[in-house]
């Protein structure tokens, strides 16, 4: 099997894995990760030839941006108290641990190498916390913490990682320098990306069509952390910053095509790219194996003794900090989202599952210091890394839908329904409004008037039933029923016409261009 065909072989598994995961009731990042085992252990398996310091900059931007789509700036500025506790202080306090716990049974490992390993294997990975919490029906606040804490943990981290690295490599270390450093990446990632996001949301409005809004959409990512890490930022936090910023301000409510298809694309592009980096972490388990030879029983040991540490340290950790938060809550009034339960917490303590980022950290970790030597104990950390991902990968992921529905933590489905409930109010009040905008510019004939009511009350309606009484809410399923089958029967028509306009493709003497702009004018129609 060659490189080409595996990367077939993974992308088909990552279309293949949703499915099969919904059925079996498991997070397809974790069944990619098994699929990635399985194809690392047969020896005809070529092992990937991906150099380490393009993983992050391949697979983390799509993935990142992707993420951010399905949230708002105003969810994060809500929970920045347990995003702050998670993302930053949870980090800090899990990467010393690790580091402690390492310096103490690695025999030889200096201390800036025990660092770079706490701080790799210290941020859950945001796509697998994201992908699991969005299948398992987790109230909403869950999943906002989860989010938030997956998308701002890796900055974090991955600053305490390079500083480490640093150290390791040269010899030398500043406290200073290195605090000075965090602040400046920050404030370099914050700025590009802010600079990138204003851009790129004029260049959108530029180009109009909604195909090359699209294509650029996949290019800012990319654009924004290559740039960061050029300029010494983070890639990471310039990616967020872009992504959140072009949610915010890049949206045209008419834009209905724009959005429909840009939705569709990304669900493919997450999709995609989540299945093959879970299946990566998997194929890399050579590199796991080649190390241990021989050694087996110790470095197992001590790849269990930091598997223990991190899942300990992360709820020793929320336990007070769920605690805390609650107490400020209670004091304040706004709807900041925490988990409101010994149940929820355990349920984010079990999300914590490490993943892309921690591999890739691990397989970039330098070969040789400035002196030209060995990087101090760069197989064992790579072995240990990959003992903490493969650790809470399977043992946690497989098991978070059944520790889930054992405590009973679901979404409150009524706060749901009544959240709804008020948009569909909002939406037929703005249509109404805008009907009576029109009646004071325009005479609208006495029917027309009286067909454009039922048609704006019919807006809330079709979102929320439950916001008409009992009679009206009959008619309209009534209605409803009769609206259904004459859309049934012009679907039905519509399709006969888009057969008879594909057959005419390939008659001698058609223009396949002009057979393909009245095909997409039916397919428009068929929206509608």
């Amino acid at each position: 099997m060659d490189q080409l065909t595996l990367l077939f072989v993974l992308l088909l598994g990552a279309l293949v894995s949703v499915p099969v995961g919904e059925r079996l009731g498991l997070p397809s990042p974790v069944l990619m990760t098994v699929l990635g085992v399985g194809l690392a252990l047969p020896g005809f398996v070529p092992n990937v030839e991906i150099p380490p310091e393009l993983i992050l900059p391949l697979l983390l931007p799509p993935l990142l941006y992707a993420a951010v789509r399905r949230t708002s700036w105003r969810q994060f500025t809500i929970n920045k108290r347990p995003i702050f506790l998670l993302a930053v202080a949870l980090v800090f306090v899990t990467t010393v641990a690790v580091a402690a716990v390492a310096g103490a049974i690695v025999p030889g490992l200096p201390l800036a190498a025990a660092v770079a390993l706490g701080a790799l294997v210290a941020p859950p990975d945001p796509v697998a916390a994201t992908a699991v919490a969005a299948r398992l029906g987790l109230p909403r606040r869950l999943v906002s913490i989860l989010e938030g804490e997956g998308l701002f943990n890796d900055v974090t981290a991955i600053v305490l990682y390079h500083v480490a690295i640093a150290a390791a490599v040269s010899g030398t270390f500043s406290p200073w320098n290195a605090g000075l450093d965090l602040v400046l990446s920050a404030v370099v990632a914050v700025a590009l990306g802010l600079a990138l996001g204003w851009g790129a949301n004029k260049l959108m409005n530029m180009l109009g069509d909604a195909t090359l809004q699209i294509g650029l959409s996949l290019l800012v990512p990319y654009a924004s952390y290559v740039l960061a890490e050029e300029l010494h930022g983070s890639g990471v936090l310039a990616v967020l910053t872009t992504a959140l910023f072009l949610t915010e301000y890049a949206h045209d409510a008419d834009d209905v095509m724009t959005r429909l298809a840009g939705h569709t694309f990304w669900d493919v592009v997450d999709t995609l790219v989540t299945g093959v980096a879970f299946g990566l972490i998997g194929l890399e388990l050579h590199i796991a194996i080649r190390t241990a030879s021989g050694r087996w029983g110790e470095l197992l040991g001590w790849a269990g003794t930091i598997v223990v540490v991190v899942v300990l340290v992360r709820l020793l950790w929320l336990l007070p900090a769920t605690w805390l938060a609650q107490r400020l809550h209670a004091r304040r009034d706004h709807d900041e989202d925490i988990p409101m339960s010994r149940r929820e917490t355990v349920v984010m303590w079990w999300a914590g599952m490490r993943g892309v980022a921690s591999a890739a950290l691990a397989l970039a970790i330098p070969l040789h210091t400035d002196d030209g030597g060995a990087f101090p104990n760069r197989d064992e950390i790579v072995f240990v890394a990959f003992g903490v991902i493969m650790s809470t990968l399977l043992i946690q992921g497989l098991t978070l839908p059944w520790l889930v529905k054992r405590l009973g933590v679901r979404a409150d489905s009524e706060r749901e329904k009544e959240f709804e409930k008020q948009l569909a109010v909002r939406a037929a009040k703005a249509a109404k409004g805008r009907l009576k905008e029109i009646g004071e510019a325009e005479e609208l004939p006495e029917d027309i008037s009286e067909q454009m009511q039922r048609r704006a009350f019919d807006i809330g309606l079709r979102i929320s039933p439950d916001i008409a009484e009992d009679e009206r809410r009959e008619a309209h399923v009534n209605r409803v029923r009769r609206i259904r089958r004459v859309r049934r029967i012009h679907g039905e028509m519509l399709s006969a016409a888009r057969h008879e306009v594909l057959a005419a493709r390939s008659e001698p003497g058609a223009d396949p261009e002009i057979v393909d702009r009245v095909l997409r004018h039916l397919d428009v129609r068929s929206l509608r």
